[in-house]
């Protein structure tokens, strides 16, 4: 009896969880986020297949960059085909380090036909605080081709655009926004008042005090404890883990062109009656031609029209779906009409139309 009752116990509490997420997976700290990073390069090491000479760009960074080498040359005699001018993209994580490697993108900038197995040379990233926070350098990864000649020409995958992995190190470390704070913001990714409530009330409960507040949808307004004071990391990390079972609105969205449809679980019906069918109109046009007899005056060869007109209308039942129907109920009764994806976009329009489908309709 007792084991009985305690798996009872046991399944309706995590029937009660089955949908609760981490705070860290709906909500992020304010000032804890990526930051973008941008560069200006060239690309060298390619096999004719750099920048033209019409895309000067390029021509004018090299004689930069040998400037500053000490070596002295003109402009306008000099021709390049192993030379790309490239921009090189990067993302920088929140906390990271002077020394850490970082993913780049390099892309092309002018008409160079294929950037594959050129070398980076040494790029600066800038914030957009035009501050240099990383440097780019390395081999460029395509993972593509490009050849041809006069007549014909074959290639895979994008050859103007790679990546470096690894290729960035951080020389400049981002201010530690949780230093020194006796106070964090926490904002949902998603503003809902419902789920909001839910994060102040899981975090009071997790703390017995009351350290949550609410003064908006989209935030929550933590103070950090006493017994927490420059422990930070730790409460952060006893925070974030804490489980709260986000609330979403109503919504159903179609996909016209892919016939895609994509329904919550809060999408309610009221009563309303489904009837779908399909009217099939063929118009053939067969043209036959008359011809006059044998040997036969006065006769003309003519054309003469003949139309055969189809029209086939499917035969379906006319189903009553009731008040509150859930998801489920919607699906199987509509599945039970036989209708296509593509169908159910013209039934949700008809049924929003009517005023009975209580969600949100969304067409992209």
């Amino acid at each position: 009896m007792k084991r009985t009752l305690f798996f009872l116990i046991a399944a309706l509490f995590l029937a009660s969880n089955a949908h609760a997420i981490r705070i860290k997976d709906i909500a992020s700290f304010e000032g804890v986020r990526e930051n973008q990073l941008v560069g200006y390069g060239l690309v060298v090491g390619l096999n004719g297949s750099g920048d033209s000479d019409q895309a000067s760009i390029h021509i004018q960074s090299v004689v930069n960059m040998l400037e500053r080498m000490g070596i002295t040359t003109n402009v306008g005699s000099i021709k390049l085909k192993n030379v790309a001018a490239v921009m090189v993209t990067a993302t920088l994580p929140p906390f990271t380090k002077q020394g850490n490697q970082l993913d780049v993108t390099v892309s092309s900038l002018g008409d160079a036909k294929s950037i594959a197995g050129g070398t980076l040379i040494m790029t600066p990233l800038r914030g957009g605080d035009n501050q240099v926070y990383a440097v780019a350098q390395g081999s460029v990864l395509t993972n593509s081709f490009a050849f041809g000649g006069q007549a014909a020409s074959a290639q895979k995958n994008h050859p103007t655009a790679g990546s470096i992995p690894n290729g960035a190190l951080v020389e400049r470390e981002l201010p530690n926004v949780l230093a020194g704070k006796t106070t964090l913001r926490l904002n949902l990714h998603k503003a809902d008042f419902t789920t909001a409530a839910r994060i102040e009330a899981v975090i009071n409960s997790k703390f017995s005090s009351t350290i949550a507040t609410t003064t908006d949808p989209g935030s929550v307004i933590l103070r950090i404890p006493e017994n927490y004071a420059n422990r930070t990391v730790d409460f952060v990390a006893a925070l974030e883990t804490l489980e709260v079972r986000p609330d979403n609105q109503a919504k159903v969205v179609l996909n016209e062109r892919t016939g895609t449809i994509v329904m919550g679980e809060n999408v309610r019906i009221s009563t309303v009656a489904v009837s779908h069918g399909n009217l099939s109109l063929v118009i053939k046009e067969t043209p036959q031609v008359s011809q006059p007899a044998p040997l036969s005056t006065g006769g003309k060869t003519v054309t003469v029209p003949r139309t055969e007109v189809k029209v086939t209308e499917e035969s379906r039942r006319l189903m009553v779906m009731p008040e509150g129907a859930s998801i489920g109920d919607v699906v199987r009764a509509l599945n039970q009409l036989g209708v296509t994806p593509r169908d159910l976009i013209g039934i949700f329009q008809a049924i929003k139309a009517s005023g009975a489908l209580q969600a949100d309709l969304s067409i992209i």
